[in-house]
């Protein structure tokens, strides 16, 4: 995450196909991603940009092509390509330091609610990283689906828990899925 320009920002919106459904990306001019999320859940990311990004003008056009080739390298297995996607984001400090503690959970790895707040100095703060975990507006890049119940349960996510299943299936994750595997094992996501 890199902090933000004063100067005025102009985000363009494109999409871009994965094995999924089809992601919403937005950029601003220089490039870097500001919301990143599943096509299906564009009313919820226009919410978040509206608030972060309150009055400024958007428009249509490609996704930059290092962003696509991060995506398609991840989901043909390179698990760590979405880490070097370039991003900058609003939020409070609070959710910032939720972010980089998101950014930081490894591919193949998962963190309760409650070790999260502990690692980011909020023992008692669970709830709170559950709703900053929630108001993550670039899912993939920073990973909201890494983080689960204490039990190893999956728990919320934005996407769908199937999604979830599949994308911690994908990176090799260890989590309980008995409320999720026979849906998962016949869901095809697609759109």
């Amino acid at each position: 995450m890199t902090s933000e320009s004063p100067s005025p920002i102009r985000l363009i919106q494109g999409e871009h196909g994965t094995p999924i459904g089809r992601l919403q990306v937005i950029v601003d001019e220089a490039g870097f991603v500001r919301g990143l999320d599943f096509l299906d859940l564009a009313p919820r990311l226009s919410r978040l940009m509206a608030k972060a990004y309150p009055g400024v003008a958007s428009g249509s056009g490609a996704v930059p092509s290092g962003i696509r080739e991060a995506l398609e390298t991840y989901f043909e297995g390179r698990l760590d390509a979405l880490s070097e996607v370039p991003r900058r984001l609003r939020g409070t400090d609070f959710q910032l330091r939720v972010w980089r503690a998101l950014a930081a959970i490894p591919s193949g790895a998962t963190l309760a609610y409650s070790e999260l707040a502990r690692r980011i100095g909020a023992p008692g703060a669970s709830r709170a990283v559950g709703l900053a975990n929630a108001s993550n507006p670039v899912g993939l890049v920073i990973p909201c689906h890494r983080v689960i119940g204490r039990s190893g349960m999956l728990t919320g996510y934005a996407g769908g828990v199937d999604r979830k299943a599949w994308l911690l299936a994908h990176e090799g994750a260890a989590f309980r899925a008995e409320a999720t595997a026979a849906r998962h094992s016949s869901a095809v996501i697609s759109q």
